[in-house]
């Protein structure tokens, strides 16, 4: 049921009634990601409700997916331009959740999203470093690239940091297949990368982010996260290891 947010707040114990007028005239609270102003409802069940990007006290459950988004689809709740979009792919989660940083709209595989906006903040921020890893099907001259990947670069003004590059078998002639890790995530960095290294991309998809793998499943389909998942994201374990055992399927 819909509250007045002073209320909402003053009841979860974040401030006074008068002190949740002033934050939210300060920019400070948002309602589903949009800025919050005095005498704005929400339902503290159904609307994510946070100060300084960090989610109430109480309220809603904490819900984590993962979705294995398909090329075509925007990372967005969203879109102006009337494209299919995330949210749509995950219409049938009972929770209003978000994506968890981005995927292009041409690039496919794991996308997180979640309503925890504290974790959300946390996988996003760069001084975390957490690891993306991409499979990235290509062509032009790999030898040559390899080593360029594996360097820092500065492409249009924009530096990124050395990605680790590993070459996997290719079953498509004319070809080669890359594994490339970041841990960055600046916008369309793989495929800025891979451009001004020489290649030419025909496919992305990310295929880990931190612990977390796609595994098995299938395009445009989203599952719950376990728990012990959850807990490998908070704990920020096992962040630099690599994997290829996704290559066959790609």
């Amino acid at each position: 049921m819909e509250e007045r947010l002073q209320k909402i707040l003053s009841a979860r114990g974040v401030c006074s009634r008068r002190g949740a007028e002033e934050l939210m005239n300060r920019g400070r609270v948002t309602v589903n990601g949009v800025p919050a102003s005095p005498g704005d409802r929400a339902d503290p069940e159904q609307d994510l409700i946070c100060v300084d990007g960090v989610p109430i006290p109480g309220g809603q459950r904490p819900v984590y997916l993962m979705l294995n988004k398909p090329r075509g689809y925007v990372t967005t709740l969203s879109d102006e331009r009337g494209r299919p979009t995330v949210a749509q792919l995950v219409a049938d989660c009972p929770a209003r959740v978000y994506p968890v940083g981005r995927l292009d709209c041409n690039s496919e595989g794991l996308l997180l999203l979640t309503n925890d906006g504290a974790l959300a903040q946390s996988l996003t921020h760069p001084s975390h470093g957490v690891e993306k890893e991409y499979l990235v099907r290509v062509s032009g001259d790999v030898a040559a690239a390899v080593p360029l990947l594996s360097r820092p670069m500065t492409v249009e003004g924009v530096r990124y940091n050395a990605a680790a590059v590993a070459v996997r078998p290719s079953r498509e002639p004319g070809t080669s297949l890359l594994s490339v890790t970041i841990t960055q995530g600046k916008n369309r960095q793989v495929r800025r990368m891979c451009a001004a290294a020489g290649l030419r991309v025909h496919r992305l998809k990310r295929v880990r982010e931190g612990p977390l793998r796609l595994g098995s499943l299938g395009s445009g389909q989203w599952r719950y996260l376990q728990d012990s998942e959850v807990e490998l994201l908070k704990n920020r374990a096992n962040l630099g290891e690599q994997t290829g055992q996704n290559a066959r399927k790609f």
